[in-house]
C-alpha cells in the first residue's frame, strides 16, 4: 500500500524505557534509543535536561531496569550475551566507564540497593532462584533457600532487614510475604491472606515498621499496609476493585496504586490513616509507575510528586512527573512521532463477548476501516499478561496496513483477579485456547469482517497459542505467524531453568505424573493437524523458549511432509526472547508484512468475469 508508513520510520520511532529516580528524586535514569542506539541516560527532574551517560557500552536487549547507587555517582544495570538473560550487574559511571559488579554463569536479577552500597539479588546460581546479598567489598552471600522461587527483594529503610515473597506450601499457586535481618536469618512469615492466595510486600514505610503489600485472598487484588509492631493489616482496596500497591509518598502519609479497570490502568493516591482514596488526572489508557528500589521508592522524586508514564492507543507514552496535590504535570520525556502525523492512529474499542462455557471475556479491537476487512487475532503472552489500551505498536502497525486487529484477555489473564487468572491452571492449553477461538468466531461474525481472511499472530505464550489455534482451530485461520513460541512442554521442562521448571509445574503438573497433559497440549503431537501457512520465528539466543522448540516443531512438520515454503516458512533471529533492538524490530515488521501480503493480502482477489 503506496500511503503506509515505512517499516524503517515506525520500527524506529524512539523509544524510553524503564525510568527509574535516584533516592534524593533529583534525577531519572532512562534507557533510550532516540540516537538510534539503546543508551542509557540521566534527566533533571526540575529542568528536563537529558544527559547521556553510556556511549555503546550498555545492552541493545532490555529486560531489567537500571538502578542508582546510594550515592548517586554510579548506575547499576543488566548484561547479557544477545538476549540470553544469563544477566551479570554492571556499573557505570558518570563518565561512561563500566565495572562488572557481580558475574556467574547463572540468570542474576538485581532487586534491591542499600544505603550502604549492598546488592540485594535474585539467582539461580543453586538449585532454585534464592536472594543473595553482595558486600561492597566483594563479599557475596546466599540469604534465602527455599525450593521454590523467591522474588520482590527489598532493603527496609536502614539496609538491616528485608522484605520477599516467597512460598512453602504445597499449593504451587501460594506465595506469601516474609521478613528477615539482611543477612536472611530469622525469617517470619507475615500471617496475610490465605493458603493459596498471593501476598507480596511492595515496598517499606520510612519508619521502617510497616510494609505495603499486595494481596489477593479476596479474589481481585489489593493493597495494604501491614504493621509489623502488632502485626496487624489494614485493607484499603474495595471489594470487586483490582488494584497493585506502587509506594509510599515522601510524605508518609499517603501511598499510590494502580487500578485496573476495562483494561485501562488508572493511578490512585490513598490517604494511610483516613482510606480515602482519588484518582490522579490522566487521560483513560495505561499508567505505568517505575520499578521500586528501597523504601525510598524509584515513583517518587518529593513530598507531593510522583514519576510515571502513560499512554494510550493513539498516544505513544509521555514520561511525567505529577503533583498530587495540585494535579498539575511537568513533562521530562514527550512522545515523539518523526514525520508521522499520530492522527492516523486508530483507537481500539473495549468488547466483551459470551465463550465456549459462557465465561465473560473482554477483547480489544482496533478496526482498519478496510471492507471486508482481513483480521489479525493477535494473542498475548504470558499467559498471565493482559491486552491494554495503551500504544500498541504492533497493532497501529498492522492497521496501517489495512489489517484489523482483535487481541483477547482470554482466562490465565491478569487484570480480573486471582479465580479467572488460575483458572488455567491444571488445564494450560485446553479451555483458555477455546476462549480464543470464541473470540475469532464472535469477530468473524462481525458484518464488516472478511470470514475467510484471517490470520492469528503471537509471541512467547501467544506463539505457543498460535500453534494451538492452527492445529486444534483449523477451520478458522487462513494463516499464522508463531514466535518464540512453544511446541514441547515436556522438553521445554528439562530444559528450563528451575524458576521456569516451577512455573510448568504450576501450570500443568508434575511432569512424570502427568506425562499424558503434556503430551497432549503440544503443539509437536498435532503437526498432522495443519491446513494452513505458518511462519515460524525464533531467536537462537532464547532462554525461555530455547531454539530447540522451533527446530523440533520443523523436523516434526518435515517427517509429517509439510515442506518448508508453500507449507510453512522457518526464520532464525540473532536474539533472545524477543528484541527492543530498533534493527530487530524492523526486521520483525519485515517478516510479518511480507508473510501476510503473501498469504492473506488485505485485497481480495477480484472475480471472474462473465464469459
Amino acid at each position: 500500500m503506496s500511503d503506509t508508513i515505512s517499516i524503517a520510520e515506525i520500527a524506529s520511532l524512539p523509544t524510553f524505557y524503564t525510568p527509574v529516580a535516584s533516592e534524593d528524586g533529583d534525577e531519572v535514569a532512562v534507557f533510550y534509543d532516540g540516537s538510534g542506539q539503546l543508551e542509557l541516560y540521566t534527566l533533571d527532574v526540575e529542568t528536563g535536561e537529558r544527559t547521556r551517560v553510556s556511549d555503546g557500552n550498555v545492552p541493545q536487549d532490555l529486560k531489567y531496569p537500571p538502578r542508582f547507587g546510594p550515592d548517586g555517582e554510579r548506575i547499576y544495570f543488566h548484561a547479557d550475551e544477545g538476549g540470553d538473560e544469563q544477566n551479570d550487574v554492571m556499573a557505570i559511571d558518570r563518565d561512561g566507564s563500566v565495572t562488572p559488579v557481580v558475574e556467574n554463569d547463572s540468570q542474576i536479577v538485581l532487586a534491591d540497593v542499600a544505603p550502604d552500597g549492598r546488592l540485594l539479588y535474585a539467582s539461580d546460581e543453586g538449585t532454585q532462584m534464592n536472594l543473595y546479598v553482595r558486600h561492597p567489598d566483594g563479599e557475596t552471600a546466599q540469604v534465602t533457600d527455599y525450593d521454590l522461587p523467591v522474588r520482590a527483594g527489598v532493603f527496609d529503610p536502614s539496609g538491616e532487614q528485608i522484605a520477599y515473597a516467597a512460598n512453602e506450601s504445597a499449593d504451587l499457586n501460594n506465595t506469601d510475604a516474609y521478613v528477615a535481618a539482611a543477612d536472611g536469618t530469622a525469617p517470619r512469615r507475615l500471617d496475610v491472606g490465605e493458603d493459596g492466595a498471593e501476598t507480596e510486600p511492595i515496598a517499606w514505610h520510612p519508619d521502617g515498621d510497616r510494609l505495603l503489600l499486595s494481596d489477593d485472598s479476596t479474589d481481585t487484588t489489593r493493597c495494604g499496609v501491614y504493621d509489623l509492631t502488632t502485626d496487624e493489616v489494614r485493607w484499603y482496596t474495595d471489594d470487586g476493585v483490582v488494584e497493585s500497591p506502587v509506594a509510599f509518598l515522601a510524605d508518609d502519609e499517603r501511598f499510590v496504586a494502580e487500578r485496573t479497570h476495562e483494561c485501562a490502568v488508572t493511578p490512585v493516591v490513598y490517604d494511610v490513616e483516613t482510606g480515602e482514596s482519588r484518582t490522579l488526572d490522566v487521560p483513560t489508557g495505561v499508567a505505568s509507575f517505575p520499578y521500586l528500589s528501597s523504601y525510598r521508592e524509584t515513583a517518587v522524586v518529593s513530598e507531593t510528586e510522583v514519576l510515571f508514564s502513560y499512554e494510550t492507543p493513539t498516544q505513544r507514552p509521555r514520561l511525567v512527573v505529577y503533583d498530587v496535590e495540585t494535579d498539575s504535570t511537568r513533562t521530562l520525556m514527550a512522545p515523539e512521532y518523526g514525520s508521522i502525523d499520530p492522527d492516523r492512529f486508530v483507537d481500539c474499542s473495549y468488547e466483551r463477548f459470551e465463550s465456549h462455557d459462557g465465561l465473560d471475556i473482554e477483547a480489544l479491537v482496533y478496526d482498519a476501516g478496510t471492507r471486508p476487512s482481513p483480521v489479525v487475532v493477535k494473542v498475548h503472552g504470558g499467559p498471565a499478561g493482559q491486552d491494554q489500551r495503551g500504544f500498541d505498536l504492533y497493532a497501529q502497525f498492522l492497521v496501517d496496513r489495512g489489517y484489523s486487529v482483535l487481541e483477547v484477555n482470554y482466562r490465565g489473564s491478569t487484570g480480573r483477579g486471582r479465580a479467572f487468572k488460575n483458572a488455567i491452571n491444571g488445564d494450560l492449553g485446553g479451555a483458555e485456547q477455546g476462549d480464543i477461538a470464541a473470540g475469532t468466531r464472535w469477530i468473524a461474525e462481525q458484518e464488516w469482517v472478511d470470514e475467510d481472511r484471517i490470520a492469528v499472530v503471537g509471541g512467547s505464550y501467544g506463539g505457543y497459542s498460535t500453534f494451538m489455534q492452527l492445529l486444534t482451530y483449523p477451520d478458522l485461520y487462513a494463516a499464522g505467524i508463531a514466535r518464540v513460541g512453544i511446541t514441547d512442554w515436556r522438553a521445554l521442562y528439562e530444559e528450563s531453568m528451575p524458576h521456569f521448571q516451577a512455573y510448568a509445574e504450576r501450570m500443568l503438573g508434575d511432569p512424570e505424573e502427568n506425562a499424558d497433559l503434556y503430551r497432549e497440549r503440544s503443539p509437536v503431537t498435532q503437526v498432522d493437524n495443519l491446513d494452513a501457512p505458518l511462519c515460524i520465528v525464533h531467536g537462537v539466543n532464547d532462554p525461555r523458549c530455547p531454539i530447540s522448540q522451533a527446530r523440533l516443531f520443523r523436523e516434526k512438520l518435515e517427517a509429517a511432509g509439510f515442506e518448508e515454503g508453500p507449507d510453512f516458512e522457518y526464520v532464525e533471529l540473532s536474539e533472545g526472547h524477543g528484541s527492543t533492538d530498533i534493527d530487530q524490530k524492523i526486521r520483525s515488521f519485515e517478516l510479518m508484512e511480507e508473510f501476510l501480503t503473501d498469504r492473506v493480502p488485505v485485497a481480495s482477489e477480484p472475480a471472474a468475469a462473465d464469459d
